[in-house]
């Protein structure tokens, strides 16, 4: 090979590596701009949503990760079309790996569905308090794979949708108003009517407590010990917990100040002496 013959294959190899060299630097120039637009677009779409009283706060996460992953994917389509990889094909092997990839993450599809099913059914939103199958909490978040919750407490949860969407559904801030019953004992030998009167004066006392339907006082059981009476009423959902603890120490207070008591479970046990028993029995100084 002579001189002219090696410059000949530097300069094709030269060419060779400047087309290679161009179309990773514009792969990668795509790849990063698409990761910033659609990092940009999920981030304003979900705060136009969630700033604006025409959506659901709860479609606006799963709308804006969809756009996302829809930018992702066509970004990743235009790279390696720039490494002149056919897109037809691509898209033929795309959907012959996703059908793989959905018979091997079965469990993940239907966390989608189950997202699916919770967003457009709508049994819980987001800021309603749940418990589904003995997970409870606010929910933070419905996302397409799991929803984003936390306790009373201050824990944070992660569920799979499915484990939500196949259990049931208690939602504790759907309806307006919710019912407590606050129970209170008192002895047999108190005066029943005069105690069921302090109670619907606490009641009647308290402007959480709604008139319809209206509060009621009535005893529901003879225990063995005591007899029961119940207060039952209706409040705002918003006032729920802070009547309910109001009730319970009102009750408290105002019975034992009434002159009523409040007994502690007894019990009386009589023992029956029999006299016959020890008639078979051996004497113990016989000798």
């Amino acid at each position: 090979m002579d001189l002219e013959e090696i410059r000949t294959e530097a300069e094709a190899l030269a060419t060779l590596a400047i087309d290679y060299a161009i179309q990773i630097i514009g792969a990668l120039a795509i790849l990063i701009a698409g990761w910033i637009v659609a990092g940009w677009l999920y981030r304003r779409i979900k705060r136009r949503m969630l700033a604006s009283p025409r959506f659901d706060n709860t479609m606006a996460p799963v709308t804006a990760a969809i756009v996302r992953y829809a930018i992702l994917i066509f970004v990743l389509v235009a790279v390696l079309a720039q490494f002149g990889v056919q897109t037809t094909s691509l898209i033929a092997a795309l959907g012959a790996a996703g059908l793989a990839i959905g018979l091997a993450l079965q469990g993940t599809l239907s966390n989608i569905a189950s997202g699916v099913m919770l967003l457009f059914l709508k049994p819980v939103e987001t800021g309603d308090f749940i418990d589904a199958g003995g997970i409870a909490g606010t929910v933070d978040e419905i996302g397409l794979f799991a929803t984003k919750m936390h306790t009373f407490d201050g824990v944070y949860q992660f569920v799979p949708n499915n484990q939500i969407w196949n259990s049931e559904i208690k939602n504790y801030s759907r309806l307006p108003t919710r019912r407590m019953d606050v129970s209170v004992g008192i002895a047999y030998s108190d005066d029943v009517a005069g105690a069921m009167k302090v109670l619907s004066d606490i009641l009647a006392g308290d402007d959480r407590v709604l008139g319809d339907p209206e509060p009621q006082v009535m005893v529901t059981e003879l225990g063995d010990s005591a007899v029961t009476i119940n207060m039952r009423c209706w409040a705002n959902r918003a006032d729920y917990w802070g009547l309910l603890f109001d009730l319970n120490r009102r009750a408290l207070v105002d019975i034992q100040a009434a002159g009523y008591s409040i007994p502690f479970p007894q019990r009386d046990v009589h023992l029956i002496a029999d006299s016959d028993a020890n008639k078979g029995a051996p004497d113990s100084e016989a000798t």
